[in-house]
């Protein structure tokens, strides 16, 4: 699916590899994925695009969560968790010998369907990641700091409480506090698990056209259950189903003509 571009040397998981970028931004190769006994996807393939958003959607319990969350390893977490197949970052596996979590979790963020500010200031939520990965000098942390919270439209309503705790912003701008947190430390792919689900219209509106002025600096992949959402804000969609994924094209072209009957009955709301 995707075309391979001129080798451009990258900062790989192993800081002892050199990796390739093509216009994919990951590339899963016949992956499975499961807990215990339980096989929860089997036989994926498919190249995410590089510099745009890709929807997944489907059914509760299709395995588009599950798969999000393997593309940085946050399976990993759970009990029995297993995989087989690979998934490829710049050329290397991230699940390869050697890859170092903090390193991948850098490279691939995430923001979570509720909002998870840490306890600590709002400034602070915006650092934690600087300072972990000790990217940024600390008399860059300010400019840091009004840098990632006006990208995300959040700083003119906390300019003046930077200090004050995360905890009194309401839900939508606690979700912003995350993505700010999310791409302070510059991730090259930013997952979020419906990140508007829980948020009034008018909240979800500002924060889909933030996303949407992401790319195409950077990759995103955003599970949503929300088909007019996907429609909106994506550039190409994966419509997963019983554990497979069934169809993966452009957005308009598998809302609009899908290929599959199955697709075509869920985008049309006849199933799920």
């Amino acid at each position: 699916m995707s075309t391979l571009g001129p080798d451009v040397a990258v900062g790989s998981l192993d800081p002892t590899l050199t990796a390739t970028r093509s216009h994919a931004a990951m590339h899963v190769r016949d992956l499975s994925l499961g807990f215990g006994a339980s096989t929860v996807l089997s036989g994926l393939n498919l190249d995410i695009p590089e510099g745009q958003i890709t929807a997944l959607i489907g059914p509760t319990g299709s395995g588009k969560t599950t798969f999000l969350r393997s593309l940085n390893r946050m399976n990993d977490k759970v009990s029995k968790h297993w995989h087989r197949g690979t998934i490829l970052l710049g050329g290397s596996d991230i699940y390869g010998a050697g890859v170092q979590m903090m390193a991948l979790r850098r490279r691939v963020g995430m923001v979570f369907q509720r909002p998870n500010p840490f306890p600590m200031s709002i400034a602070g939520n915006v650092l934690s990641g600087i300072r972990a990965h000790k990217i940024a000098r600390k008399n860059h942390h300010k400019d840091i700091v009004e840098t990632r919270l006006r990208e995300v439209g959040l700083w003119d309503a906390v300019a003046n409480r930077l200090n004050s705790s995360p905890f009194n912003l309401s839900g939508g701008q606690q979700q912003l506090l995350c993505l700010a947190r999310a791409l302070a430390i510059g991730p090259e792919v930013l997952l979020l698990d419906e990140p508007t689900s829980s948020l009034d219209p008018v909240t979800t509106e500002s924060i889909e056209a933030m996303i949407r002025s992401l790319v195409p600096a950077l990759t995103i992949i955003i599970v949503t259950h929300n088909l007019a959402q996907a429609r909106r804000i994506s550039d190409h969609t994966a419509f997963f189903y019983q554990g497979g994924l069934v169809e993966f094209n452009e957005t308009a072209q598998l809302f609009d003509h899908p290929c599959d009957p199955e697709t075509a009955r869920y985008v049309s709301g006849r199933m799920g």
